[in-house]
C-alpha cells in the first residue's frame, strides 16, 4: 500500500486568510537563527519540560491517598505475585510492575514513587512535539508541546502513584499512530498504534473504549475516503487491532474475571456534566479553556471553509474529535451500567483533546499565538492544579506511631483505606476492616466486596474481635469522616457510612475498652479523604 494520492498543503494559512490568522513568525535574534535547528528545538523543549517540572514538583513528596497506598502495596510484593493479587483488585499489571522495578531502585516513599509519573508526564512534551511535527509540521508540533507542558490533568497526575500519567503518554502515542497510520497512510506507524493500544489495556480498563472509539473512528474515515484507499485501509486496520487483541490474549482470563467479579460499587452513574468535567478537570478551568476553543475555533474556519474541508487537514481534525467524542460517549454509556466514570479515567483522551486545540490554534494565526501565551500565563503556577493534602492519615500515622504497641489491633472504618494506614502506622499490628479481619492490608480484596459487605454482622465480629483481645492490649479505630452525606451516596460509600458507624458505636460502648488517645489533633481539610483516629486500651 503506497501512502494516499493527495498531495496535502497544511500550511498555517493562505493569503486569503484574514490577517489575523495569515502565517507569521516571531523574530529571532541572529545568534539564534545562526544554531542548527536541532538545537533550537532542542532549547525550547529543555525549557519547557523544566518549567512543567518545576511546576508540577511543588509537591512531589506530598502524602498518599488510599488509591496511591493500594498501588504501592500491590507493588511492593515479588513481581511474580502481581498479577495474582490484581485479579482481586480489578487493574491490568502494567503499572504495578513498572512501579515494582521503580521502587527496588529508588524506594518506596512518597517523593520516590511520584517522581515516577513526574517521568511520564516530562515524555509526554517531547513527544508531544513529535506528534505535532508528523502531523502539520513545525508550528503545531511547538504548540502541541507547550500545551502538554501546561496542562491541569498531567499537572494533578504528575504527584500521583497511579497509571494515569503513563495512560496519558500512551494514549498520546497510538493518537500519533493512528493519525500517520491511517489518516496519512504512513503504514511504518501502525505498529505504533498496535504497541501502544496494546500496552494501554495492559495500564488500564478504559483503553477498551478508547479502542472502540478509534476502530468507530476509521469506519467514519473508510467511509469518508477515496475508493483506491479504503481496500488498504480495511486490510491495515484488521491488522492492528488483531495485533493488539493478540498482545492482550495473556490477560484476557483476568480481565474476565476482574469484570465479573470486581466491579466499582464505589461510583455512581454519570449525568450530563462530562463537558464541564472536561473543561476543570482536563483543561484547568471555564476561562482557559474558552480562550483555546475560541482560538481553535477561529483556525479551523480555515480548516473547514469551502476549498479545504474535503482535504487532508479536515479528516485529521475529524479523526482528533471523533477519537474524543467516541471514547468519551462509550465511557459514559457503560458507566450506565457499570459505573466507573472520574475525571482521572480522561487519561487515554487526553492528548487526542490537546492535539485537537493545538491544531486548530496553530491555524489562527497571532489570535493562536496569543492564546498559547495565555495558557503559559494562566497555568504556570506552582500548586495551582496540584492538590497539597491528599489525605490525615500521614498525620493520624505521625501521632499514633509511638503509643502503639506490636500486636495491638488496627480496625478501618473504611475498607479500601487500610493500605493507606497500613503504610503511615508502624509495622507488627494486626488488622481487621469493617468486613472483618484482614491477613495482608497490603490491598484491598474487591471480589465481590459488596455483596461480602452487606452479608457482614457488625454485632457478631466486632464482639469476637474485642473479646480475642489481651487486657492492656490497644485498639485504634480509624472512621472516615463522612459528613455531607451527597459525597457518601454511591452502594458502596452508603456501606461504608452505616457500617462505620456501626462499628465506632460497639466500640465506643464497650464496657471493656478505654479511650486514651484521638488524632488528628487539628484538622486541615484534605482534598481526597478524612479521618478520625481514636486510641483504646482494653482494661
Amino acid at each position: 500500500m503506497t501512502a494516499t494520492t493527495e498531495t496535502p498543503d497544511l500550511s498555517p494559512a493562505t493569503s486569503d486568510s484574514p490577517a489575523l490568522i495569515r502565517e507569521f513568525s516571531f523574530p529571532l535574534p541572529a545568534w539564534v537563527r545562526a544554531l542548527p535547528g536541532w538545537m533550537r528545538v532542542g532549547g525550547i523543549l529543555l525549557l519547557l519540560s523544566a518549567v512543567a517540572l518545576w511546576v508540577r514538583t511543588h509537591n512531589v513528596g506530598g502524602q498518599f491517598w488510599m488509591d496511591e497506598a493500594i498501588t504501592v502495596g500491590i507493588s511492593s510484593h515479588p513481581l511474580g505475585s502481581i498479577p495474582g493479587i490484581l485479579r482481586m483488585d480489578g487493574s491490568p499489571p502494567l503499572f504495578y510492575m513498572l512501579l515494582h522495578i521503580w521502587m527496588q531502585l529508588v524506594g518506596n516513599g512518597e517523593a520516590a514513587t511520584h517522581w515516577l509519573s513526574e517521568i511520564f508526564t516530562a515524555l509526554t512534551i517531547p513527544v508531544g512535539y513529535w506528534a505535532g511535527h508528523t502531523i502539520a509540521g513545525k508550528r503545531l508540533a511547538l504548540m502541541s508541546a507547550t500545551l502538554f507542558a501546561f496542562n491541569a490533568f498531567l499537572d494533578y497526575y504528575a504527584v500521583e502513584t497511579r497509571m494515569y500519567t503513563l495512560m496519558a503518554l500512551l494514549g498520546l502515542l497510538a493518537t500519533i499512530g493512528f493519525i500517520n497510520g491511517f489518516v496519512f497512510r504512513r503504514r511504518a506507524y501502525i505498529p505504533l498504534f498496535t504497541v501502544a493500544q496494546a500496552l494501554m489495556f495492559y495500564t488500564h480498563a478504559w483503553a477498551i473504549y478508547y479502542a472502540a472509539g478509534s476502530f468507530l473512528s476509521l469506519i467514519l474515515l473508510w467511509y469518508i475516503s477515496d475508493e483506491d484507499i479504503r481496500a488498504g485501509l480495511i486490510k491495515d486496520v484488521i491488522i492492528a487491532y488483531a495485533a493488539s487483541v493478540v498482545l492482550f490474549l495473556p490477560w484476557v482470563p483476568t480481565f474476565i474475571f476482574q469484570a465479573l467479579h470486581t466491579a466499582a460499587p464505589w461510583d455512581k452513574k454519570p449525568h450530563f456534566g462530562a463537558p464541564i468535567q472536561l473543561a476543570v478537570g482536563v483543561l484547568g478551568g471555564a476561562s482557559i479553556t474558552a480562550v483555546m476553543l475560541i482560538s481553535a475555533g477561529i483556525g479551523y474556519t480555515t480548516v473547514f471553509n469551502k476549498r479545504k474541508r474535503g482535504g487532508v487537514e479536515a479528516k485529521i481534525a475529524l479523526m482528533l474529535f471523533c477519537l474524543m467524542f467516541i471514547t468519551l460517549l462509550l465511557a459514559w454509556a457503560g458507566s450506565q451500567i457499570t459505573p466507573a466514570w472520574v475525571v482521572r479515567y480522561f487519561a487515554p483522551i487526553v492528548a487526542p483533546v490537546l492535539l485537537l486545540i493545538a491544531f486548530g490554534m496553530s491555524r489562527s494565526g497571532i489570535i493562536g499565538a496569543l492564546a498559547i501565551v495565555f495558557v503559559v500565563a494562566f497555568m504556570i503556577r506552582p500548586g495551582a492544579f496540584i492538590p497539597s493534602y491528599k489525605s490525615d492519615m500521614q498525620t493520624i500515622g505521625g501521632q499514633m506511631k509511638t503509643l502503639l504497641h506490636k500486636g495491638d489491633l488496627v480496625i478501618v472504618g473504611q475498607p479500601e483505606q487500610m493500605p493507606l494506614a497500613y503504610y503511615y502506622l508502624p509495622g507488627g499490628l494486626k488488622w481487621s476492616n469493617t468486613i472483618g479481619p484482614v491477613k495482608d492490608p497490603t490491598f484491598m480484596n474487591w471480589i465481590n466486596a459488596m455483596s461480602r459487605y452487606r452479608a457482614s454482622n457488625p454485632w457478631k465480629v466486632v464482639p469476637r474481635l474485642l473479646n480475642a483481645m489481651k487486657p492492656g492490649q490497644q485498639l485504634l479505630f480509624i472512621r472516615p469522616l463522612t459528613e455531607g452525606e451527597a459525597n457518601w451516596d454511591a452502594p458502596w460509600t452508603v456501606m461504608v457510612r452505616r457500617r462505620s458507624a456501626q462499628w465506632g458505636l460497639i466500640i465506643n460502648q464497650d464496657p471493656q475498652l478505654k479511650q486514651i488517645a484521638v488524632a488528628p489533633e487539628n484538622y486541615r481539610g484534605a482534598c481526597c479523604i478524612a479521618d478520625a483516629a481514636i486510641l483504646y486500651k482494653k482494661v
